[in-house]
């Protein structure tokens, strides 16, 4: 029988690509980001929730569907954020925003988030769980009015992202002249 050299190669290359494989070391798992904390709670609430809940708000006055897009290209001397701002507008923008919403809930229970005071978030507290929860779910509920495109459901559903607001702040925002906030 005639061996090829065509033949040759491939067994070659075969027993040299399993040699390889047997000596190489196992490739190492990528690096994934732990959850840690950068901002203060008040920082996070000023820059998450805050605009996302007015922007939810504004829904009851505005409809997000007839606000209009624009056409023209970017002018020299214009802003990104200009230029770039009915991009994730419309309805697309106040589910985005009811999703914010959502996640802040998962943002102010990382462990070593430091109130205002600097004082620890107060993770272990079960009223504080409870209004984290209640975060969450207001987005949720936001977010699920929002894909119906109703205006008469984001009335309703700006006042129970409202309460589910409300009822934190007036346990840890909310406090009497002199007392710190975040306890």
């Amino acid at each position: 029988m005639r061996v090829t050299t065509r033949a040759l190669l491939s067994i070659l290359f075969t027993a040299a690509t399993a040699a390889c494989r047997q000596a190489a070391p196992p490739a190492a798992a990528a690096p994934t980001p732990s959850p840690q904390s950068y901002g203060s709670l008040a920082e996070v609430m000023r820059s998450i929730p805050f605009p996302s809940s007015n922007i939810i708000f504004d829904t009851q006055t505005d409809d997000p569907g007839s606000r209009k897009t624009s056409d023209v290209p970017r002018k020299a001397g214009t802003s990104t954020t200009s230029t770039y701002s009915s991009v994730y507008g419309g309805w697309q923008g106040v589910e985005q925003s009811a999703v914010a919403i959502a996640e802040t809930a998962n943002l102010i229970m990382i462990p070593g988030r430091l109130c205002e005071n600097g004082r620890p978030v107060p993770l272990d507290r079960a009223d504080f769980k409870q209004f984290a929860q209640g975060l969450a779910d207001a987005g949720k509920v936001a977010y699920k009015a929002a894909k119906t495109r109703n205006l008469d459901a984001m009335v309703e559903v700006s006042g129970t992202i409202s309460d589910a607001c409300a009822a934190c702040h007036e346990r840890y925002r909310d406090v009497p002249e002199g007392k710190e906030r975040c306890l």
